[in-house]
């Protein structure tokens, strides 16, 4: 294909972009980069990234920025989690819905024993629920496994960004499609085509209910649909812009909500509880004349919900709304405002290139201050995940540790409103919370965490608690503790006895002191 000249002329200086100055040393830079970047290191890998300086950590981004395909993973994911290379009316046949098999077999809700002849009428590995185990195992799965760790980052980011809950109805069956065939190839691309993939899958057109969405003088052949009435339905048009484009303060009125909910009147299922194919209904559509912000729409048929898509994308609101969410991702909660204008305008000059909007983020001097460094709080996934990494750690069976996230207050693919999970540390902070982390890293420590392995760590130094945390703590906290939390893993340290009851020194709880180090502020952070 051939690359328009103004494409190159824009993506060349962004493409020779280097680090900027910056405070940090070769090995606190090392340690920022991966732990913005993946979801935590593993052992010795800021120390091997130190060594080469900038042009190493260049060359690292550069590859996480074109991620090669992994096919024995892929090839492992599919295998244990079927449902992950399934069509929609592949896995709606796999997955049959209890209460249909239930009425073909005459069995009633008031008949005695219901629930046991209902277990005993669909097994485990056919109910609705295995799904979503697999969509959560696949999810941790890839993010402890993958070299491609910024891909996986940017997979939770974008799906957070357009959430959909799988708990919801027929979105048990579509999600595992939509993050696969909606999210995941355009991560890298252009934002338009991510966010016309998003608008156009049945999950996305069933969680904000556009699929029922018609003009007001529609009579369609049924009076309900799935319990609900027909007509203008404004969910997908208020997130569309509130959420997923211009931000809540992006100077839309309740009058360009209304007209965009009907630009995309029609865009509806087809066979929903078969194929689930996304169509458009010719009939259902309003065509009458639209005004979006100002702009008059009369495009016609589907091509008015397409032109309320090219708007959007292209609006500098747009950019800069998605360009603080991203500094917010990867540098601070509050992002400072620099950066912010430098990822928007890159954004803008490259017509949405996400992969050069990135580059613009990573080069940026406020993503390599000293500022930046710890100032994001890991949320569940990513203190669990992070810590398995840590020990260099692989997982057999991802279902315990997804229900431990769970317990943390993430359970994967289940956040119900379209806004997805906070990306603040306000939202994850709290001593219940920091409680259940320090347990797991206990757990995992003394390795009563089922399903996750990893190797024995090196003989104990020193039988000295305080030797022994400054041999360990460079394995989970590359940038060193702080004297408040090193005195605080020497006094629990002391509160086992160092001698037993006939004087012999009793060796140090190393298990004890690597849960500690799990738990540890300087962990919790990145």
């Amino acid at each position: 294909m051939r690359v328009p000249v103004i494409a190159v002329l824009l993506v060349a200086p962004l493409a020779a972009q280097v680090l900027p100055a910056s405070p940090l040393n070769a090995q606190a830079k090392a340690a920022h980069l991966l732990d913005r970047l993946t979801f935590g290191p593993r052992p010795g890998e800021v120390q091997a990234l130190a060594k080469g300086g900038d042009k190493a950590l260049e060359a690292w981004l550069k590859a996480q920025l074109h991620p090669a395909p992994e096919p024995q993973l892929e090839a492992w994911i599919t295998k244990a989690y079927p449902t992950q290379g399934m069509s929609l009316a592949e896995i709606q046949a796999a997955f049959p819905r209890p209460g249909a098999l239930a009425k073909a077999s005459g069995l009633k809700p008031d008949d005695p024993d219901y629930k046991d002849k209902l277990k005993a009428l669909v097994p485990f590995e056919k109910r609705p629920q295995r799904m979503e185990e697999e969509q959560a195992g696949q999810k941790l799965v890839r993010a402890i496994e993958s070299r491609d760790q910024l891909q996986e980052v940017l997979a939770d980011f974008w799906f957070n960004h357009f959430n959909v809950d799988q708990g919801k109805g027929l979105d048990r069956w579509f999600v595992p499609a939509y993050e696969r065939d909606a999210i995941r190839p355009f991560l890298f691309g252009k934002f338009r085509d991510l966010l016309e993939a998003v608008a156009w899958h049945p999950a996305m057109l069933y969680y904000l209910d556009n699929w029922l969405s018609v003009r007001p003088d529609f009579q369609p052949p049924r009076a309900k649909a799935n319990g609900k009435k027909a007509g203008l339905n404004e969910n997908y048009g208020r997130e569309l812009m509130e959420l997923h484009t211009l931000g809540v303060d992006g100077g839309y009125t309740q009058k360009d909500v209304t007209e965009v909910a009907r630009c995309f009147t029609g865009w509806s299922i087809q066979r929903p509880q078969d194929d689930a194919a996304p169509f458009f209904r010719v009939r259902a559509h309003d065509d009458g004349v639209k005004t979006v912000l100002g702009v008059n729409i009369q495009a016609g048929g589907r091509e008015d919900g397409e032109r309320v898509l090219d708007m959007l994308a292209s609006s500098p609101t747009t950019a800069r709304h998605l360009a603080f969410l991203l500094c917010q991702r990867f540098i601070s909660d509050t992002p400072p405002p620099s950066a912010v204008d430098r990822v928007a305008k890159a954004y803008l000059k490259t017509n949405g290139d996400l992969r050069l909007v990135y580059m613009a983020l990573f080069t940026s001097p406020e993503f390599w201050s000293k500022a930046s460094t710890g100032a994001k709080v890991k949320t569940p996934f990513e203190f669990v995940v992070s810590s398995v990494r840590a020990l260099d750690g692989h997982v057999d069976d991802p279902f315990p540790i997804s229900r431990t996230v769970a317990r943390m207050g993430e359970p994967l693919y289940r956040c119900q409103p379209p806004t997805g999970y906070k990306n603040t540390s306000d939202a994850w902070v709290s001593t219940g919370a920091l409680v259940e982390r320090l347990r797991f890293g206990l757990a995992l420590a003394k390795r009563q965490v089922p399903g996750v392995s990893w190797p024995d760590l090196p003989p104990s130094p020193s039988n000295d608690p305080a030797t022994v945390i400054a041999a360990f703590s460079p394995r989970l906290v590359p940038t060193g503790l702080s004297s408040g939390t090193e005195a605080a893993l020497l006094k629990a340290a002391d509160a086992t006895p160092r001698t037993y009851a006939d004087g012999e020194m009793r060796p140090v709880d190393q298990a004890q002191l690597l849960g500690f180090l799990l738990g540890s502020p300087e962990f919790q952070r990145k």
